[in-house]
């Protein structure tokens, strides 16, 4: 069969994987509760004009205890850090330490936050750590864990740790998928013998515990497969490594419990109709991918840790959930300022408010609470911004539409505040209730 055959048949299945329909036994409840708490958000933008992001405190707190009860029910001795990269405005990361969490963070500012924060308990993991960067973790010795992605490393941190005469705490990160793009991400799990004796002879390191990371799991299958070979690979290295192990950290991207709501571009058939520039979204067309609840992700994958990790070293199992953390914690606020047609709106702010164009493929119900009702009605809702990409959605639940109206973005709380950017028009204001 030709290349070109194959690629013919590759579209034409991709265009028939149009994806889940959300269900509206999903969606709706999501709506009417927040329809229900409408009065509390109107009262904020009394006080406070839109745009706002609103970050609500008891959310984030309610989210820090389901996630550490679920875990600590079948992991007792379990530790839990906040991926600050998830959402790093300073507040979240307070109120998640007033929790109990630590903080995971991956760049040099991040950690100045958490140590202006006073945290404790810090894990500092990403790749590319600069020399400055590891020279403050070595500052920070007591307080911080350096999760070493690679040999060259490892040969940096103990230049910056004896440099101001530190021993430093570390771990290596293993890759889940040594391939592609993923390949960015640590060593392979046939090179840990090597890193071991490697750092055996880097006097300034004390190697403590592995760590690996998925992202985006629906479910914990493919952090379930690893633990498997992480344990093969375990049995295989000598005792003194296995004795002297402390942790092993298996990571994020726990998604939150109502799954992955899509526009139609987010599925694989909108995705093949988008590079052919063929008409994709339709304002109803909303798309699901389910996710497993947070008591499956603790159960199975505390299985699997007892069933391949237990047996072959007795440490601690550390996790580092960011997503699943604050994704609910956090409202954007618009206002309407101009109805260009009856399915037409522009809005306050733009989409430079969570980053890029995210919802182009992801939906989010946008809910009109100057005028509330489970009615969904066809409308584009762009943004301020001078780009056609500047849109919050095709559709507005409401029993219409006015200048002056207060729209609420609901979910917003992961990976859009951090990825904010100054372009064009300047960003919402952060309101914490």
């Amino acid at each position: 069969m030709s290349a070109e055959t194959v690629s013919a048949a590759a579209v034409q299945e991709a265009l028939r994987a149009t994806g889940v329909k959300l269900p509206p036994e999903v969606l709706e409840p999501y709506v009417q509760g927040y329809f229900a708490d409408r009065q509390r958000y109107l009262d904020i933008i009394a006080l406070h004009p839109p745009p706002l992001y609103v970050l609500q405190t008891r959310i984030l707190e309610q989210r820090c205890r389901q996630f550490r009860e679920a875990f600590r029910k079948v992991l007792p001795e379990a530790a839990f850090y906040f991926a600050v990269k998830s959402n790093n405005y300073p507040e979240v990361s307070r109120i998640v330490l007033e929790n109990g969490f630590g903080l995971d963070v991956s760049s040099g500012s991040e950690l100045q936050m958490a140590l202006y924060l006073q945290a404790r308990d810090i894990i500092f993991s990403g790749p590319g750590k600069t020399g400055e960067e590891l020279r403050q973790a070595a500052l920070n010795a007591d307080r911080t864990m350096v999760l070493m992605d690679s040999f060259h490393e490892l040969d940096r941190l103990q230049d910056a740790a004896s440099s101001v005469g530190r021993q430093v705490r570390a771990g290596i990160r293993v890759a889940i998928d040594p391939t592609g793009l993923w390949r960015k991400f640590g060593i392979s799990l046939d090179d840990l013998p090597a890193f071991r004796q490697k750092a055996l002879s880097c006097d300034c390191i004390d190697l403590q515990g592995i760590q690996f990371h998925s992202s985006w799991n629906l479910g914990p299958e493919r952090q379930v497969g690893f633990i498997e070979k992480l344990g093969r690979a375990l049995s295989a290295m000598p005792a003194d490594f296995l004795h002297n192990l402390r942790f092993i950290d298996i990571g994020g991207g726990y998604w939150p419990s109502q799954g992955e709501w899509m526009q139609a571009a987010g599925t694989p058939a909108g995705m093949v109709r988008r590079a052919m520039d063929a008409p994709v979204n339709s304002a109803f067309a909303h798309y699901w991918n389910p996710a497993q609840p947070l008591e499956v992700f603790a159960e199975r994958l505390a299985a699997a840790i007892k069933s391949h990790i237990f047996p072959v070293t007795d440490c601690r199992i550390c996790l580092e959930p960011g997503r699943w953390i604050c994704n609910d914690s956090m409202q954007l606020l618009l206002s309407v300022v101009d109805i260009k047609a009856a399915d037409l709106a522009i809005t306050d702010a733009g989409t430079n408010a969570v980053g890029w164009e995210r919802f182009e493929v992801d939906y989010f119900p946008v809910l009109n609470l100057s005028r509330p009702g489970m009615l969904e009605t066809p409308c584009t809702l762009f943004g301020s911004l001078c780009t056609p990409h500047d849109v919050w959605g095709y559709s507005y639940w409401g029993t219409g539409l006015a200048e002056g109206d207060i729209l609420l973005i609901p979910m917003q709380g992961a990976y859009t505040y951090s990825l904010r950017q100054d372009f064009i028009k300047p960003l919402p204001r952060v309101v914490t209730v």
